[in-house]
Parts: structure tokens; sequence; C-alpha cells
């Protein structure tokens, strides 16, 4: 009886010990006690998170959330979306355990073609030009897709949800350094047409951090909304006065243009990654598809193992990138116009094929699309590719999650900061240059054509486990915003990262050899390892991104969020927790040396101690230079040491290594060239022998 008492303790004891205490789905972690249950939202400005807060503490639900959300951004963070723009909204559906999208994307007008951003002589018109007129303005519909999202799939009216943002237009608000700074950056262009100067840059002045922003033109409009619904943008006189700037500015839109917009429900593109699913965005926007391509490749390696953020990682990164980079340019448009090879992107043996192409040693140059016809049984019916980058735009995504397990993740934009410029006068807002996100060069499937929806990299995102959805993601950021959420489901997924800790993870972005932009935060050692490998990291680090993320743990009816720094990001639950971003620290600048060292182009990120000029050549400290040129072996190397640190020379170095080498000693540039198939051979006997 002893031993059986013994024995029912003991099997009791270790059902404690085995037990959790709580459920817990990925991005939560035991240091997340607290935990919102009746609602949360995560954006980018604590002025909208609170209208969609509130709208959720007072009934609503997460569409009628999201509905209130976007409308305060147009007021509060209006460089960056509003009703003169358009965007994907992701929504989950508890009661019906479906996952849709509402596609509000701009569309072209009726009277555009192929040639729309070509000159008198055929030649494409810079960005710079061309996405500051009347013709880079797409016909908006995010106002439409707001009003269809409540009228499908929310419990209140447009005319409630608004309230908050006409308060904010007509009382004001105060701006907060994330506007002042994109005011800043961008006075010409908001002086340009001088309307949106009068309201960012009065008397021209950039409104700084703490100045009242008072926006009457626009507390007009929108009650002008309250009134008559999206009609009054669609039929009415604000659909007058949109058209005839437009056209003043050399566009062609019409109000039968306006009149024919309409919102669009599509099924959004699925797959799994490491047993949980991914819903994300389906055509027009690529960012889905590219997402889940990356997901998909990158499933292929142990990524845990490889650790956050180490070399082994990003190369395979970097490579997965480039790949489903190259598929995007190559397939990927408005499936109205073009059909999209969504399973052949995703096929498993197809994904297997691709992933044969990454190096796991070195930048793979002159990366090619494949062909995912194949894998559906079909020819490519479109053979013409055309790759074009533009600078990167900007956005806002947002994510909210409803008491009753409702999910919204909605991505909206006017595409660059401040969009076209051309804010409608008398009624003060801004008006996209969607129009732009076409390939200005005819021929491929992403060219203008009439009533057409330019590809996007939106990526509202959606994850489930056991068909349960626990996650909604994005982040705004042109084509960057791939990268940001694929990385951060990762750092989610494989590197077991609580969402906060997950998001504010530094990131790369790399859509296309070898130029790669990097955040603040990773070591130099890194970045020199992944430069002798042939990328070309960017001569300084930015912030990529701004990612904003819900988690519902659905076991235990907790909800959490995320919210990045690079804006006021902010997560706020109706019944807990409160999380309103800092200012990110200035990213420093290293100071530079007596010269510097090229790479393909790419400048090393040498410290001025690192770098010494002997004898008038360049020399640079010998563990960083042998990092950053990939020589493991430096065993029988001279080095010339003096104040305790040994230097070897760059020249000799580098003809050693089969680089050809040019060193101007007027600008202070030593550049080094070498091809990337090339392998490392030598051709200097003396290699990089010093003598003193």
């Amino acid at each position: 009886m002893k031993v059986m008492k013994m024995l029912v303790i003991a099997l009791f004891s270790l059902s404690l010990v085995v037990t959790p205490a709580a459920a817990e789905v990925p991005g939560v972690d035991h240091s997340m006690k607290r935990g919102a249950t009746q609602g949360i939202v995560a954006a980018s400005h604590p002025l909208a998170a609170e209208a969609g807060r509130k709208v959720l503490a007072e009934g609503g639900n997460a569409v009628d959330a999201a509905a209130a959300i976007q409308l305060s951004l147009n007021v509060v963070e209006p460089m960056m979306s509003g009703i003169g723009g358009g965007g994907f909204m992701m929504i989950y559906e508890k009661k019906k355990d479906k996952i849709t999208m509402l596609d509000s994307r701009e569309m072209a007008p009726a009277d555009v073609t192929p040639k729309l951003f070509l000159d008198s002589k055929g030649k494409v018109i810079p960005f710079s030009k061309r996405h500051i007129t009347g013709k880079a303005v797409g016909v908006p519909g995010t106002l439409k897709g707001v009003e269809t999202a409540l009228k499908d799939y929310g419990t209140m009216d447009l005319s409630d949800v608004i309230k908050p943002a006409i308060t904010q237009a007509e009382q004001g608000i105060k701006v907060n350094w994330s506007m002042a700074q994109y005011i800043d950056e961008n006075v010409d262009k908001l002086e340009r047409y001088q309307t949106a100067g009068s309201v960012f840059v009065p008397n021209g002045k950039p409104l700084k951090e703490g100045d009242k922003l008072v926006q009457p033109d626009l507390a007009k409009t929108l009650k002008l909304i309250q009134k008559e619904g999206s009609d009054a943008l669609y039929k009415g006189e604000i659909g007058k006065a949109l058209v005839k700037e437009v056209q003043k500015r050399d566009g062609s839109m019409t109000m039968d243009d306006l009149k024919n917009y309409v919102v669009k429900e599509r099924e959004p593109v699925k797959t799994t990654y490491r047993g949980y699913d991914v819903v994300s965005a389906a055509p027009p926007s690529s960012g889905g598809l590219t997402v889940q391509q990356i997901l998909k490749l990158m499933e292929g390696y142990d990524v845990e193992k490889m650790g956050s953020n180490t070399p082994q990682y990003l190369q395979h990164l970097t490579e997965a990138m480039h790949l489903a980079f190259a598929d995007r340019a190559a397939y990927m448009a408005d499936e109205d116009f073009y059909e999209v090879p969504k399973k052949g992107l995703l096929d498993e043996d197809y994904i297997k094929e691709r992933r044969k192409l990454i190096n796991p040693n070195k930048a793979t140059p002159n990366v090619k699309e494949g062909d995912p016809w194949k894998y559906e049984g079909k020819e490519n019916p479109n053979k013409a590719t055309v790759k074009e980058e533009n600078p990167i735009g900007q956005t806002t995504h947002f994510s909210v999650v409803d008491k009753w397990g409702n999910m919204v993740s909605y991505t909206t934009t006017i595409e660059q900061v401040f969009g076209s410029g051309i804010m409608v006068p008398d009624y003060g807002f801004m008006l996209n240059n969607e129009m732009t996100d076409f390939d200005a060069t005819p021929g491929g499937v992403n060219q203008v054509e009439p009533k057409k929806r330019p590809r996007s990299s939106m990526s509202p995102t959606m994850l489930l486990k056991d068909g349960k959805p626990f996650m909604a993601i994005g982040s705004p950021g042109g084509p960057t915003i791939i990268a940001s959420v694929a990385e951060t489901i990762m750092n989610v997924i494989d590197h077991k990262m609580p969402i906060q800790k997950a998001i504010l993870t530094p990131r790369i972005y790399s859509g296309g050899y070898p130029t790669v932009r990097w955040e603040p935060g990773f070591s130099q050692d890194t970045i020199l390892e992944m430069m002798a490998k042939g990328h070309a990291f960017e001569e300084k680090p930015e912030h990529i991104g701004n990612v904003q993320a819900v988690i519902y743990d659905y076991e235990t009816g907790k909800m959490y969020g995320g919210a990045d720094n690079t804006r006021q990001g902010t997560v706020l639950g109706v019944d807990a927790i409160k999380y309103v971003s800092k200012q990110p620290k200035p990213i420093k600048e290293e100071k530079k040396g007596e010269f510097t060292v090229e790479v393909n182009r790419a400048v090393y990120p040498f410290t001025d101690k690192q770098v010494k000029l002997i004898d008038g050549k360049p020399y640079v400290q010998s563990d960083r230079l042998l990092l950053g040129l990939g020589v493991i072996d430096s065993s029988d190397l001279k080095l010339y040491k003096p104040n305790h640190h040994s230097y070897l020379s760059v020249i000799k170095v580098a003809k050693s290594l089969g680089y050809k080498v040019k060193w101007d000693e007027e600008k202070k540039v030593v550049s080094l060239e070498k091809d990337p198939g090339e392998d490392d051979a030598g051709d200097d006997e003396d290699g990089d022998v010093i003598t003193n």
C-alpha cells in the first residue's frame, strides 16, 4: 500500500511538471503575463490605434475598428495613406471560419496606354519626374474599400466610425516626430503644388514635432462622407474636385473612372510553413506569393540551427529573396489581365528545383525566373519579362483582433511619402502615385493598361495553427514589405522570439543581386563576411519597414501585439496592454578613415581606426581586410604592426586574390573589381608581403 501511495504521488508530481500552465502560440513567451481579452490593435500612430480601441470597447468588431483606424490615419498620418489611395484588407470571419481579401487597390484610368511613362523619344521618364504628375494618380479605392468592408463584414455604420477622424481633423493634432521627419524630407515635393505646402509647410516653414496641425478642409471632406457615404467621392463634389486637379496636372482621370471603380473580393493565397498555415494577399499584390516563396525556400534548411542574423542565415535568405523576386517580376500582376501561376509558384517540386540554385557560400549573379507553368501543366503565355525597381515607397499597416476572435490585417497606401505630392484643393487629402507601380517599360505582365491594377508588394498576412488564425501581420515599405514580413515570421517560428523582439530584430532586404539594404544593429563582422561572399551592402544602414502585428492565443483567450519603432508604433488592448514605441536613436555614422575601399562598387564599412596610409598606400587592419575578402588561411602573411595592430596592403592582398585594383590617390579610393563567377586566384608572387 505504501509503495502504491508513493507511485501515485510520483505520477501526480510528474503531471505537474509536464502539463503547461497555459497553452501558447508562437510569438508569445512566459514573460508576456498580461494579455488583453476584449480586443487589441497594433497601428503606426497612437491616435489611430486609440480610434480602433475605442470602437472595440464600444462593442464593434475587428472590421469596424479597422475602418476607424484607416480613416484616422488619413488625418494623423496623411503622408502614408488615406482616401486618395488604396489597399488590401485581409479579414478572418470567426462565425464562418473563413479568410477573405478585399482588394481596394488603385486602378488605371480608362484613357491610358502602355507608353504612359515614355517621353517623345520613347525613353522612360525618370521616376523622380513621373511620380509627381497627374499621370501618376490611380483611381483611388480606399474609401470604397472601407465602406464595403463595413457593409459586408462590420456591425457599425461608416457615419459612426468616421467620427474620431473628423474630431482629429477639426480640433487638430500634435505633429509627432515621425510626421515632422517626413515633412522635413519632402518640403520641395509639398511646395511644388502649393496646396499641400500650405498645410504642411505654412509660410515656408515645415511643421515640427509638437506643432498643432488643424485640417479644416479635410474635416469638411470627412463630414461630407459621413453624410453621403462613398458617393461623395465616387459620384459627388469631392470626386469632381479630384478629377479637376488630376487633369490640371496632366492626368486623364474622369468622373466615369471614379463611378466605375469596384472593390473586388478575392481568395487569398495559401501555403504552409513548418506546419503552420500562411495566408496572404493574392494578385494584383505580389506580396503574398513572394513572402510564401521565400518561406518555402527557407523551409528546406534548419533555420533555427543557423541562428538569428548569422552570416549563414543571411546568405541563404538573400539567395532565397533573389529567386523569389525574379519570379515576382516575371509572373505577378493583375490576375484579371494575366493569369498568374499561383499553384506552380508554390509547388513543392518547383520549390525544390529553385532551392537547388541557392549557393550557401557565395552570392549568385544573374538570377533568372524559373518556369512554374510546367508544374501547372501549361506553357508560359506571357514571354516578356520587365525588371524595374523604383525608389522604396511608403505605406502603412495595422492589425486587429476582437473579443470574438475576428481578425483583420490591413495594408493601405498612397505609394511614395505624400504620394504624388498633389492635394485636392479645398478638400485636404493627398493623392496617390500608384500608376508608377506599373512598369514604365511596355511589354511585361505589369505594363500600364486601361482599368488595370498595378502590381503591389503589400503583404497583409495571417498565420494559423491547427487551422485557427493566431497572428495578423504586415508592414509598409514598397518591396521591402515582403522582406519585413517574411523575416518577422521566421523570427517567430524558427527563432522562437516573442512578437515584439521579432519585430525589432534588424532586417535586410535584397530584391536582386548584388545590393543589400540593412538596418542598424548588424555587426561589422557579419557585414564583412557577407560582402566577402559577393553581396554589396549599402554604405549606410536605414530603417526597413514598420511591422505591426497582433497575436490571439485561442487556447487562453489572451491577445498580444507588437509594434515597430520606426514610426510611433502602438499596441492598445481594450482591457489590458498599452505600448507606444519610443523614437529610435539616430543612426550612428562611423567616422570615415583616410581612404575608402570599394569592392564591386560597394563601400566596405571600415572605420577610421581600421585604415591607414603607409608611404601613401592604403592599408587595412589585417583581420578586417581578410574577413572582408574572405581569406581563411593567413598563416603565411607578413604583417605591418604599428601600435599593436597588424595591417595589410589592400592593393597587394587584393591582387593576390585575383581582383583588378585601382588606387585613386587624389580621391583616396581604392577600387577592387572581380567577376563574381571567377575563382580566387593569385597572380602576384610577392602577395601581401610588407618590408619595413
